[in-house]
């Protein structure tokens, strides 16, 4: 396929990028800088901009950019995260909806937090959304995605959990202090964990623009979501470690204020229904065996 990125710089699109060139797949990267070669198109989602002379045909888009959720949140993040997602996410579905012929599949990036926090309640695709502004952000970021459904593009409305992966995100931030023994669960712990290891994430997105019966939103987190606390007490013992030293709750508010608060402590169990029942089949379902994975990519 002629495929176009957006956030080939970012993690995922960094692990994705390779994978899919050496799957045979031309990629057109969307950049904001002065494009180096034909496979480079600029575009600037601040202003509106983008040059779709690059993309008059293309089979595919996959849409990842976007700001890191995961800082303090304030009034003027808050309106950096929205027009990261959702006007991005806005221009480039008005641009692929305006060319002819339209690509046939549209992957863009959401992510779980769609669900807000829901305690022990189990979650797939159908669930209704949660409430406050990280649910509401999600909803608005699928939303934006409606120019290109309306002209007949499948979309797939990707909501990722967390990434493990040891080259950047949640992960990577966690490693050192939990191999110095600093390490512990977050709050009471209690709080669930859809995590998704990170080359069965970018399986994922090779499987849904491969199966045209994936439409819609898709959860892309793996089937056996974790309390905080196990996920706190697995990695120390792959590393081992103790896991004895928790952040309070308290801390953690004081620290990141209402990110802390939705991101950290707020947690959902969310299962990959759509994925499973489309014949999916996760390489890392165990959370030990993933994190496995990862931590010895770093011993190589």
């Amino acid at each position: 396929m002629t495929i176009v990125l957006s956030g080939a710089s970012g993690l995922i699109g960094g692990l994705l990028k390779p994978q899919l060139q050496s799957g045979g797949h031309e990629l057109i990267s969307l950049v904001r800088h002065e494009p180096r070669n034909d496979n480079e198109a600029q575009w600037d989602p601040q202003s509106g901009k983008i040059d779709a002379s690059k993309l008059k045909v293309i089979d595919a888009a996959i849409h990842l950019s976007g700001k890191n959720v995961a800082v303090r949140w304030n009034a003027r993040r808050k309106a950096e995260l929205i027009q990261s997602r959702v006007e991005s996410t806005r221009l480039l579905c008005k641009t692929l909806a305006e060319l002819d012929p339209p690509p046939k599949t549209l992957i863009s990036a959401s992510a779980i937090g769609f669900y807000g926090d829901r305690g022990d309640e189990t979650l797939d695709e159908d669930s209704p959304p949660g409430i406050g502004f990280f649910p509401d952000l999600c909803k608005e970021w699928e939303a934006a995605t409606e120019p290109a459904r309306q002209a007949g593009i499948r979309v797939v409305n990707l909501r990722i959990g967390v990434v493990l992966s040891i080259q950047g995100g949640a992960l990577q931030k966690m490693l050192l202090p939990f191999r110095l023994g600093l390490g512990g669960p977050i709050g009471s712990g209690k709080q669930y964990m859809s995590w998704v290891e990170a080359h069965d994430l970018i399986r994922a997105i090779e499987f849904a623009l491969a199966d045209t019966k994936l439409t819609g939103p898709v959860n892309a987190v793996a089937p056996a979501p974790v309390r905080q606390r196990e996920f706190a007490k697995t990695l120390a013992d792959v590393l081992h470690r103790p896991a004895i030293l928790p952040m309070p709750a308290a801390a953690v508010r004081l620290l990141f204020g209402e990110m802390g608060q939705t991101v950290l402590l707020g947690g959902a169990k969310v299962l990959p229904k759509r994925l499973t029942d489309t014949g999916f089949t996760f390489q890392y379902a165990n959370l030990e065996e993933a994190l496995r994975a990862q931590l010895q990519a770093t011993e190589r």
